[in-house]
């Protein structure tokens, strides 16, 4: 691990001494700091008590009064210490939190599972099982991400001489050519000497206009006479043939900052060790669920998560992934291991794995230095996750990261919850259909009383749901992880399943990138399951009333109501995900990214119009123009973009005007003026920094009703496009001649 780590002790230090807080801490720190703590014994000690004395909380019986007054004393703390700043709150709320789970969980075992027949031990051991699943991806979750090492750039050295080589590699398959032509321009405007930076397409589709295009452009050209290992053959190939010291990869549709490689080399200049450096992947195009439920800049995506929260978090215990793209790699370790590992879909994963249990060290710095297109489609979304899923599946099978040599413990757990990660799919079913066993079919999947289940569960749902939420708050709003789940539950279930079982079974599907969605429609073969469990669950709340009017006692009455409000949040989760099938019109190819440049417009009599951009594409922008400077469509402009001391001239067409808009289309821009194009736009060291992790931080009850809405559309939705299809078939029963 890197020398400059961050200490306990650094980051529980305050700048204001004066403060009440500020001596507090500085207490704290130096009982840290007291020597005792180095020797093994005392911490050996101090573990054995910690544990005792959390035992003795989590198996201590209580009354219904006493849990109940248990559970508000703890839920206050943890109220009040969310309001208090700082890591040592936020460590605190999770020994709350997971004191709270674990004593539910001793319950759950020691208390609730005395079945009298085969349906309830069928059902309730099932539930149980998916409790323990949720338990330990809790648990390991709150080891990752409780301390994020946010570890920043390092400096490179002053003397450029001893700046290394990098080859830089954009493979491509099937991907069309404007997709990839603006990867190329930017790698080709990293800041770096030219001499030691050598830009590669790596063409598995062998197509002669990639080919003729990298010639023209002076960037080398790749290609191999077969497809052999997909991705990870086509990188192998490529490392056989080219001898930098370092290799860098991204994506053909992640489009590098010019200041990626400054940014992110120092760290090995600093570290001999470092074998490979991962950034975010960045989206400036919405996916589906931001596109579909026009979320996109209004809330956290599925994955920034991970790269916001998760990947920091394993970047204390030096086990950061590589993800495919926008990473450097030493070429050295990399051969090492034999290159890109092949034996899994998951390529990328793997390959880090494989460096960890070499010694090297990995790492990950949270400042997005590149940013790609997203999937346009939930469909293509769908096989992208199913691939992880199966890959992740297939290194837990082969490659277990919990045996073996050369992983430290940290190591172990942060891959295995990696691994663990994608095995939700039955859990979450479990948990969107369980209550239904009850409302159906009367099984007893809790042997205990309604009341008593509520004192258990609230607490432990509870505080796992605020310490999530003050952790993640950047990266992930409350209740939204149950959608995604939800989304990909079914999907996701059977190749996981299939993979432990033959790790050789699925191939690696490229994720199709760059496309459009022509016409809105709503996506009946993905939403099928959805629906299935939609109408399960709404049958069962239904059948919940009914039982409601012929409930014989209180106690009865209590169990059907709490089911009942289950299969209600089940119901609203399930409609949410509905909503996520209904496809919206995408018809730019070329997203467009908000940014403001200084520019000015040059018109064919000599007028000159300074301005700013609203917006920017590869083949377009968006203007801020002065109220009545209104231009007809089809004027042909000079328009003239500014970056500090550069600028660039770009012929282009107006398409559109409005009061104090006005948009342009670039006209016919010869591949310097694109590559200049770039320079100035897409390759701005700031251009990603103001769209990462700038939102409100996550609220959980405004959360809840986002979701609400959310489902309610979806509802609305499927039932418009059943409208839509039952007039369809009367118009066309109408057209058909009668039979007289």
């Amino acid at each position: 691990m890197a020398t400059d780590h961050r200490t306990f002790a650094d980051t529980v230090a305050d700048r204001n001494p004066q403060s009440f807080e500020a001596k507090w801490r500085t207490q704290a720190r130096r009982i840290v700091d007291l020597p005792l703590w180095n020797h093994p014994v005392a911490r050996l000690a101090a573990v054995i008590i910690g544990a005792v004395m959390l035992a003795v909380v989590i198996s201590v019986p209580l009354s219904l009064g006493g849990q109940l007054v248990f559970a508000a004393g703890s839920f206050a703390g943890a109220l009040l210490l969310n309001r208090t700043p700082g890591r040592l709150s936020t460590l605190a709320m999770i020994v709350l939190s997971i004191t709270a789970s674990s004593r539910y969980i001793y319950w759950r075992v020691t208390d609730t599972i005395g079945f009298t027949n085969w349906l309830d031990g069928f059902f309730g051991f099932g539930l149980l099982l998916a409790e323990f699943y949720a338990f330990l991806v809790l648990l390991i979750g709150f080891f990752q991400t409780a301390w994020p090492l946010q570890r920043r750039p390092v400096p490179m050295p002053e003397n450029m001489d001893e700046w290394p080589s990098v080859d830089v590699f954009i493979p491509t398959y099937n991907e069309p050519l404007e997709v990839v032509k603006q990867t190329v321009f930017s790698a080709m405007q990293m800041d770096w000497p030219a001499d030691r930076l050598h830009v590669y397409v790596l063409d598995d589709g062998r197509r002669d206009e990639f080919r003729d295009f990298c010639a023209e452009l002076g960037v080398g050209y790749l290609r191999r006479d077969n497809n052999a290992h997909a991705k990870a053959g086509n990188i192998n190939a490529a490392l056989a043939i080219t001898d930098s010291e370092y290799v860098t990869i991204f994506d053909c549709d992640h489009i590098p900052t010019r200041s990626f490689l400054q940014v992110c080399m120092g760290w090995f200049a600093r570290d001999d060790k470092l074998a490979m450096l991962q950034t975010p992947h960045h989206f400036f195009s919405p996916d589906p669920f931001e596109k579909n439920l026009d979320t996109f800049h209004v809330m956290p995506n599925e994955g920034e998560l991970f790269y916001g929260i998760v990947q920091d978090g394993n970047d204390l215990w030096n086990a950061a992934f590589f993800c495919g793209s926008c990473a450097i790699i030493k070429r050295g370790p990399l051969l090492e291991v034999g290159g890109v590992a092949v034996e899994t879909v998951t390529e990328d994963a793997h390959t880090a794995l494989k460096l960890s249990r070499l010694g090297y060290n990995t790492a990950y710095l949270e400042l997005p230095q590149a940013a790609g297109l997203a999937t346009e489609s939930l469909s293509a979304h769908v096989g992208q996750r199913i691939r992880w899923a199966r890959g992740m599946a297939q290194i837990m099978r082969i490659d277990n990261p919990l045996l073996g040599p050369g992983l430290k413990l940290g190591q172990r757990l942060c891959y295995f919850n990696a691994m663990l990660h994608f095995f939700y799919g039955l859990p979450r079913l479990v948990f969107l259909t369980a209550p239904l066993a009850y409302l159906f079919l009367g099984a007893h999947v809790f042997q205990a009383t309604a009341a008593m289940i509520t004192a258990y569960a609230l607490p432990h749902l509870a505080h796992a749901s605020i310490t999530n939420s003050r952790i993640q708050g950047r990266f992930r709003y409350s209740f939204w992880n149950e959608v995604y789940e939800s989304v990909l539950a079914w999907y996701i279930m059977r190749p996981v399943l299939l993979a432990v079982i033959n790790p050789k079974l699925g191939k690696f599907n490229v994720t199709a990138k760059g496309g459009m969605v022509e016409h809105s429609y709503f996506d009946w073969s993905i939403a099928r399951p959805y629906l299935i469990l939609l109408i399960v669950n709404a049958l069962g709340f239904f059948v919940g009333i009914w039982r409601l009017t012929v409930a014989a006692d209180t106690v009865v009455l209590t169990t059907i109501i709490i089911n009942m409000v289950w299969t209600t949040y089940n119901v609203i989760l399930i409609s949410a995900s509905l909503a996520v099938a209904s496809e919206t019109r995408q018809i730019r190819s070329t997203p467009r990214v908000s940014v403001a440049l200084p520019a000015a417009l040059r018109f064919a009599d000599g007028r000159t119009l300074m301005c700013e951009t609203d917006d920017f594409s590869q083949n377009g922008v968006g203007l801020r123009v002065q109220a009545g400077s209104g231009v007809a469509v089809g004027t042909p402009v000079q328009v003239t973009l500014f970056r500090s001391d550069e600028e660039a001239t770009f012929p282009a067409v107006v398409t559109f005007g409005g009061k104090e808009r006005m948009g342009l289309q670039f006209d016919g821009l010869s591949l310097q003026q694109q590559a200049a194009l770039s320079r100035l736009t897409f390759a701005r060291a700031d251009v990603w920094l103001e769209f990462w992790g700038n939102r409100q931080h996550d609220r959980p009850l405004s959360s809840l009703k986002s979701v609400m809405v959310i489902g309610v559309r979806g509802i609305g939705q499927v039932m418009g496009n059943l409208m839509n299809i039952v007039r369809g078939r009367r118009v066309l029963l109408g057209d058909r001649p009668s039979q007289g």
